[in-house]
C-alpha cells in the first residue's frame, strides 16, 4: 500500500515514524509546503515528499491519505481527497465545518474515512470503561492541563494550532479527552462551567476551565481543563460505594482499591510500552499505533477496530461549544 501524509508536523512526523517502523510493506510519502520539514523528513525518514498537495496526488497512485495539519484546513483537504476517491485518516479536527458534506460524500462514495480519537485505544481507558459499565451512579474528577508553551518546546505556540482561537489548546484537551469521557460515562444532560483567564500567555482565550457534567444515566464528574500547568498532569478518580479507581496518565499509575483486602492495588496492563522523549511522561506511543493498525484493518473491510466516527465528533464538538460559550 502507498499512503501520503499531509502535514509534517510533530504529528505527521510521529505517523510516519510508527508506519516505518511496523509496516515494511507501505511505502509512505510526505507533502508539506515548508521546506525545513520536507528536508528534514526525507532526511529522517528516507521518504519522498512534495509540496503540493495536488501535485502529489496527480503523481502517486494512492492508498490512503493521513491529513496531519492545522485543523483549520482539514475539512478542505478531505473534501479534495475525497473526490478524488481516496480513502482518508485525519487527525482531531476541532471544527465540524462542512462535517455534512463531508460525511454524505464519504458514505454516497463508499470511501473510507477514519477519525483519530487516540484515547480510545489506551488500554487504561478500556479498563475503566469496563469497570464503570458495570456500576451505576459513579462519580470522578478528572485534572488535564499542561503549559501552553511546554506543549512544542522546539516552537513558538503562537506559531501552530494552539495559539489560534478556533483551534486552541483547551478546545484541543476537550476534543481528545471528552470522547472517552462520553463513552465512559454516558451522554451529558447537563454542563455547568467557570472558565478565566489565570496566566500571562499571549492567547486570546480562557487558559483555564472547570466543568461539572451530569450524564443521563446518573452518573457525575467534575473535569478540570487548562494550559497553565507547569507540570504536564492527568490525574483521574472514579468512585462509587463498590469501586475506586485513580489514575495519573502513565501505564504504571492505574490503581484500584480493593475494598476487601483494604489494599490499593497497581493494575498493569502492558507488555511494552513506546515512548517518544519530545513529549511528557502521560503520553506513550502505543495507543497512536493501535489506531494506525485500526485504520489498516479498516482499509482491508474489517471495521472491528473503527471506534469513533465524524457523527460522534460532531456530537463532541457540539459540547465543547457549550462548554466554551463566548470564549
Amino acid at each position: 500500500m502507498k499512503f501520503l501524509v499531509i502535514g509534517l508536523g510533530s504529528m505527521g512526523k510521529r505517523r510516519i515514524r510508527l508506519l516505518k517502523n511496523n509496516y515494511k510493506n507501505i511505502e509512505l510519502i510526505g507533502v508539506d509546503t515548508k521546506i525545513e520539514r520536507r528536508e528534514e523528513v526525507e532526511k529522517i525518514f528516507n521518504i519522498n515528499t512534495y509540496d503540493n498537495l495536488n501535485l502529489a496526488i496527480q503523481n502517486e497512485n494512492l492508498d490512503a491519505v493521513l491529513v496531519c495539519t492545522h485543523p483549520i484546513y482539514h475539512s478542505e483537504i478531505i473534501l479534495n481527497c475525497l473526490n478524488k476517491n481516496i480513502n482518508i485518516f485525519t487527525e482531531i479536527n476541532l471544527v465540524s465545518d462542512r462535517y455534512d458534506e463531508i460525511i454524505s460524500l464519504a458514505n454516497s462514495k463508499r470511501i473510507k474515512l477514519f477519525l483519530s480519537s487516540t484515547f480510545l485505544y489506551r488500554k487504561e481507558i478500556n479498563f475503566i470503561k469496563e469497570k464503570s459499565l458495570r456500576e451505576k451512579n459513579i462519580t470522578y474528577r478528572y485534572h488535564t492541563g499542561q503549559y501552553l508553551p511546554d506543549w512544542h518546546p522546539w516552537e513558538n505556540y503562537n506559531d501552530f494550532f494552539v495559539g489560534d482561537k478556533k483551534t486552541n489548546g483547551c478546545r484541543e484537551i476537550f476534543a481528545i479527552e471528552l470522547p472517552w469521557i462520553i463513552e465512559t460515562f454516558g451522554e451529558v444532560e447537563e454542563i455547568f462551567t467557570i472558565k478565566n483567564k489565570v496566566s500571562s500567555l499571549n492567547i486570546d482565550y480562557f487558559d483555564n476551565y472547570s466543568v461539572m457534567l451530569k450524564h443521563k444515566n446518573g452518573n457525575v464528574g467534575i473535569l478540570n481543563v487548562d494550559v497553565v500547568s507547569r507540570k504536564a498532569t492527568r490525574s483521574f478518580e472514579m468512585y462509587n460505594e463498590n469501586i475506586h479507581i485513580f489514575w495519573d496518565g502513565t501505564p504504571e499509575s492505574l490503581k484500584e482499591y480493593d475494598c476487601n483486602e483494604k489494599l490499593l492495588k497497581n493494575i498493569n496492563l502492558y507488555k511494552n510500552i513506546d515512548k517518544d522523549n519530545n513529549y511528557s511522561d502521560n503520553i506513550i506511543e502505543n495507543a497512536y499505533l493501535e489506531e494506525l493498525e485500526g485504520f489498516i484493518k479498516y482499509l482491508n473491510d474489517d471495521d472491528s477496530f473503527v471506534r469513533y466516527s465524524f457523527e460522534k465528533d460532531k456530537y463532541i464538538l457540539s459540547l465543547i461549544n457549550k462548554i466554551e460559550g463566548d470564549n
